[in-house]
């Protein structure tokens, strides 16, 4: 290898040892994210700087062994072995091991090492082993182990030093190694392996006799079959009371200062259709989506604290008779939970399943999680139809709603995927997580998990919603009413026309033709069902704006109405960039037409259902 090439480092390591948090560091999250060629398990790679040459840094996928089970794993053991297409094996590998957590990260250290590649042995969470009264010799097990091993604290800014010098040196060697292997068989059974983990163990590390157990007693609380229910509801009712909650006065600022901002527009520029672009279509339409930002914000602290915590591996473990109940196991537990967040990175974690059958059935779920395109939609409806009350004094009426939407998606999916477990008979995969040390979540890492989603959701605003309020826009205002035409101009457009022509279709529904407009586009977003009503009742308005959208929807619909609009998004699948990962996931045009299809009649029935339901019961 030429000298001034670019050098490829890779981390790898096990889950939730740190890796992505050293890497974040090592990079400054310079990152650039995008799936390897073939497969839609993500990979993160970032530039290195300081090393004297071009240096890049990849951020491999999790695993335990090089002798995979799963097909995230394999991913990483395939571009270590330079089999990955258009991709190049790594120069230099960099093992990641939870320094509290020895025994697991060794065993796969030993297993690269058959890989004949220069490696550096990263102790993480340096920090936490000191606290816990862990002792590692490093000198002495670089030489036992035979290659450099460095203490990291990935969440110091100056916890990557030895780390950093290491880098340096192996920038500066020309590095010259054999081909990757074609493949690695085990060199050793699996009690030789662990007896040479143990000895190395007895021979570099010392640890107090008796470790702290206030970990194991919170275990014992939190994933008690019964106390830890409880708690787990207890925080999913907290998260769902704070989205509006703590939202309100952000979501209330925002609101005003986008009202204030179309009436100042309105108030200097002499009508026509520039006005009415950027009032009924710019404002109306990306404004009023932009609006929701402070609840998923708040959605996306929760789950990210959640994650950081250590408290999810325990979620999924707590659940995993539940979810067999079903069919499924905890391990979908975590993609199922991503999915509240995005359902397309939610549907790329089910790789980590090792059951092929089970893997298929969360894909076929993985949408009914709630996920945070939906939230603007919900937040909007709530807001207009149900009342800011208190619940006996703890919780908030509009909370206690979104809760349910959120359960009936759940309840939903179990119910489903027992259907789909029942069909033929599939393998038994006992559920082995590792249960990582609880920690305080770390602010920065916080703060950087939100600013990623905040700019994914302002981008998302500032592109695919803009364009469609603009397109909707564009729909709706033309082509112009006829002279002396009786009804709003809307209706004369090619977009009032659409709904028009979609309206009996959705009558038994109760959705009426402006209801039926917002459907369309929410299949490139969902989010954009809210700028869609935004923009077409403010087009009927005769050329004024709608104050606000939630009470223009509270005059405009019945109670019956809302929540059948409500039960059609439960269930929907409209987003095309889900439609697309799991054409990619199942490589099936059938099953991905099967998964239109049974999504669609769900929302068409439970949609049906509620309307009749809600009208016999308000009379």
């Amino acid at each position: 290898m030429n000298a001034a090439a670019p050098i490829r480092f890779a981390l790898v390591g096990n889950p939730n040892c740190g890796k992505t948090a050293l890497f974040n560091r090592l990079t400054g999250a310079r990152a650039k994210v995008a799936n390897y060629a073939g497969v839609t398990v993500e990979k993160r790679s970032g530039p290195l700087s300081g090393l004297g040459r071009d240096a890049e840094l990849i951020d491999l996928p999790g695993t335990y062994s090089l002798f995979v089970t799963s097909p995230d794993e394999q991913v990483t053991r395939n571009v270590l072995l330079g089999k990955m297409q258009d991709e190049m094996p790594p120069d230099v590998l960099i093992a990641v091991v939870d320094a509290t957590n020895l025994r697991l990260g060794l065993r796969l250290v030993l297993e690269l090492q058959q890989l004949g590649r220069p490696m550096i042995l990263a102790l993480n969470l340096a920090d936490a082993a000191q606290q816990r009264g862990i002792q590692i010799d490093t000198a002495r097990l670089a030489q036992k182990i035979g290659m450099p091993v460095v203490q990291t604290i990935a969440i110091r800014r100056n916890g990557v030093a030895d780390l950093l010098q290491q880098l340096q040196n192996q920038a500066e060697l020309t590095i010259q190694h054999a081909p990757a292997p074609a493949d690695i068989q085990r060199e050793s059974s699996v009690e030789q392996l662990y007896a040479r983990i143990e000895q190395l163990l007895h021979d570099c590390v010392s640890a107090p006799v008796d470790l702290p157990r206030w970990q194991d007693r919170l275990d014992a609380l939190v994933m008690h079959p019964v106390a830890g229910l409880g708690i787990l509801l207890g925080v999913l009712l907290l998260m769902f009371q704070a989205v509006f909650a703590w939202a309100a006065p952000l979501v209330d600022m925002i609101d005003g200062a986008s009202q204030a901002l179309g009436a100042w527009i309105g108030a200097h520029m002499a009508e026509g259709v520039l006005r009415s672009l950027l009032v009924d279509g710019i404002i109306a339409g990306a404004g009023g989506v932009l609006v929701f930002l402070p609840q998923i914000v708040i959605l996306f602290f929760f789950i990210l604290a959640l994650e950081d915590s250590g408290y999810l591996p325990r979620g999924a473990f707590l659940l995993d008779r539940l979810m067999r109940g079903v069919g499924l196991s905890g391990r979908s537990f975590i993609p199922l939970l991503s999915s509240f967040a995005c359902a397309v990175p939610g549907i790329m974690a089910t790789r980590t399943i090792q059951d092929p059958k089970e893997r298929l059935i969360t894909i076929m779920i993985a949408p009914l999680m709630t996920c945070s395109a939906r939230l603007p939609v919900y937040a909007v409806i709530i807001a207009a139809f149900i009342p800011q009350q208190s619940v006996y004094g703890l919780f908030n009426l509009q909370g206690l709603v979104l809760f349910a939407l959120y359960a009936a998606g759940i309840v939903s999916a179990a119910i489903i995927a027992w259907i789909m477990r029942r069909q033929g008979t599939a393998d038994s995969f006992p559920l082995l997580l590792e249960l990582p040390s609880y920690r305080w979540p770390d602010p920065l890492n916080l703060l950087r998990g939100l600013w990623e989603r905040i700019w994914i959701f302002l981008r998302r605003v500032g592109t695919i919603i803009l364009a469609l309020s603009i397109l909707l826009w564009f729909l709706a205002s033309y082509p112009a009413a006829p002279l002396n035409a009786s009804a709003p101009a809307i209706e004369y457009s090619y977009a009032g026309q659409l709904g028009l022509w979609m309206q009996p279709l959705f009558a038994p529904l109760g959705f009426n033709w402006q209801m039926c407009i917002a459907l369309i586009p929410a299949m490139g977003a969902r989010e954009v069902a809210v700028s869609a009503l935004s923009t077409v009742y403010a087009l009927a308005e005769e050329g004024e704006a709608a104050t606000q959208l939630i009470s223009t929807l509270a005059h405009s619909w019945s109670l019956p109405v809302a929540l059948a609009y409500l039960a059609w998004f439960v269930y929907a699948p409209q987003c095309l960039s889900t439609i697309a990962v799991v054409k990619r996931e199942t490589n099936s045009w059938g099953k991905t037409a099967i998964f239109v299809a049974y999504l669609f009649a769900l929302a068409y029935l439970a949609a049906w259902a509620t309307y009749r339901i809600a009208r016999a019961v308000s009379g």
